[in-house]
């Protein structure tokens, strides 16, 4: 998703507009593996190229600066807001000064400070385009460093508009670093592209249920497809699937439906939205739940919204920098602990622990491609640090990461240091015990079954000639079921699934579709689930204070 954190902010300016999703829960369920498409493999954590893959920092708020200093020092709190361990680097005065710029068909490019140490490469600039621009948002189709050698390194960028000062403060960060003490490098952005919003009116009935398809044929949209689906509660969950003519406004653009009520005024979501994930055929998923009064009353408009881009500025900015570790290095550490954690996880162990004045890694090993715990803290002598997991280029290995704030660095190496991990969720192969879904029609149909002593209410009926197939259970201990299937001979026909979840959630709804279906009676299986622990908390001492 390209641009949110722009569009976020400029809905932010009135709250009672629009509720936007959770964008740190999905941020850090990204990090972490868990935001599922229900039984596939955890989607990876993976950098694209040049472009910004997910915006987190600081969507609310749009950035202040004293204008008696804003010419000498910015302030860059807000774009930083999960980024703490910068924040408080750059109070400290630990970050390198660069300060170069260069200026190109009238937009300048300023690279103002640079923290490089054993964790990461981190950039704070700035991008300030002509006084004339009267765009909403800017793009690159690429940025990012090339090392001596002319290779590429890969990170994310984010940035925000600044009212007052006429321009974009943003940060460039990527996991590489170097063995030695200094880098230079090239630090580029190639192609600037001017975003809008663009608006397309559809004449969606949320009266009816069955599946409606909308011709857009613009800005690079060939079409959008509508389902509807009766959820608990009097909600209703709203589905969007978004082909393109131009295949680049899918990682370009924020596009989404849009509904308003007969006062023009934009309808809430009831539950956090999911948007662009990627379906099957390629095509652009999102996800919507709105109250079902509000959705179905008179006068309700739908639109299909997204960026568009106006204008587009080819050329290279390019900065060479001189990279140094030298303002970070002291009150740096890596400790290599080699710590068994059978507890967390068969054959886990906490290989190293890498200290900065930014940040804390811990390299956890491990079987398999996942580890049961969602939420992660770090007890450094009785201060918490709030962390996350991440996945590296290996199944079997993550990273622990904690951002350094509330700490005096300089101490570190005489603290004692214990990871705290909560909230465990653990998944499961599904048995071998069919569930019988019988007289298989139009109308709903619900049988409960148990696995693993969990109840689990099936609800089954055929729309648009698909059979559906919802599961739910009463009991949260239970996290959900992941996929289903049914057997054709030794085969496994697995059921494609409709809902986008967050594991651990606390929602353990699922819905499969069997698209042409044309049977009475269906044996279905249980490919896996999983259970939903919140109260499972596990503490380990990785270091004695001194």
């Amino acid at each position: 998703m390209e641009r949110i954190e722009k569009k976020v902010k400029d809905k932010l300016k009135n709250p009672s507009n629009v509720s936007y999703p959770d964008f740190d829960q999905m941020w850090s369920s990204i990090q972490q593996d868990e935001l599922k498409v229900s039984g596939k493999e955890p989607l990876a954590r993976r950098y694209r190229k040049g472009k910004r893959f997910v915006m987190v920092a600081g969507l609310s708020v749009a950035l202040m600066a004293t204008p008696v200093y804003a010419a000498l020092t910015y302030d860059w709190s807000s774009i930083l807001t999960y980024k703490e361990g910068v924040q408080s680097a750059l109070e400290q005065g630990l970050g390198q000064t660069i300060d170069q710029s260069v200026t190109k068909e009238g937009i300048t490019l300023n690279v103002h400070t640079a923290f490089m140490d054993d964790n990461r490469t981190f950039l704070l600039y700035s991008l300030k385009p002509d006084p004339s621009w009267d765009g909403k948002n800017i793009s690159f189709d690429q940025i990012g460093l090339k090392d001596k050698n002319g290779n590429s390194i890969e990170g994310h960028y984010v940035h925000h508009w600044n009212e007052e000062l006429g321009l974009f403060q943003g940060y460039f960060e990527t996991d590489w670093t170097v063995a030695g003490n200094t880098a230079n490098v090239e630090f580029s952005i190639e192609d600037i592209q001017f975003i809008d919003e663009g608006k397309q009116s559809i004449n969606y009935d949320p009266n009816n249920s069955g599946t409606q398809e909308f011709p857009i044929q613009k800005d690079g949209i060939d079409s959008v497809t509508l389902r509807s689906f009766e959820q608990a509660e009097d909600r209703v969950l709203l589905q969007s699937s978004i082909t393109f003519t131009n295949p680049e406004m899918k990682s370009k653009s924020w596009v989404r439906i849009q509904a308003s009520n007969h006062l023009d005024k934009p309808i809430q979501e009831a539950e956090t939205a999911v948007f662009g994930t990627s379906g099957p055929s390629g095509e652009y998923l999102s996800q919507q739940i709105f109250e079902s009064d509000s959705l179905r009353a008179g006068g309700t408009k739908f639109h299909l919204t997204y960026d568009r881009i106006m204008e587009s500025i080819e050329g290279t900015w390019s900065l060479d920098l001189a990279l140094s570790k030298d303002k970070l290095k002291n009150g740096s550490f890596t400790e290599v602990l080699n710590m068994p954690l059978n507890e967390m996880a068969a054959g886990a162990e906490i290989h190293e622990m890498i200290v900065t004045p930014t940040q804390i890694r811990l390299t956890v090993t491990h079987e398999g491609y996942r580890v049961p715990y969602m939420d992660y803290q770090l007890d450094v002598g009785g201060t918490l640090l709030e962390g996350s997991i991440w996945n590296t280029e290996h199944l079997d290995k993550k990273e622990l990461r904690f951002e350094m704030a509330g700490l005096d660095y300089s101490s570190l190496a005489n603290q004692s240091v214990s990871l705290i991990a909560k909230h465990r969720v653990d998944e499961f192969v599904g048995d071998e015990n069919p569930i019988r879904l019988t007289d298989i029609s139009t109308e709903q149909q619900s049988i409960t079954t148990h696995i693993a002593g969990y109840p689990v209410t099936w609800t089954y009926y055929l729309k648009d000639n698909n059979l559906y197939v919802e599961s739910v259970s009463t009991d949260q201990t239970f996290g959900g079921v992941n996929q289903t299937y049914y057997l054709q001979g030794k085969d496994k026909n697995y059921g494609k699934p409709m809902l986008i979840g967050v594991m651990g959630d606390g929602n353990n709804k699922n819905m499969d579709v069997y698209e042409n279906f044309d049977k009475k009676e269906l044996d279905i299986y249980i490919s896996n689930y999983t259970t939903n622990n919140r109260d499972d908390e596990l503490h380990i001492q990785l270091k004695p204070g001194k």
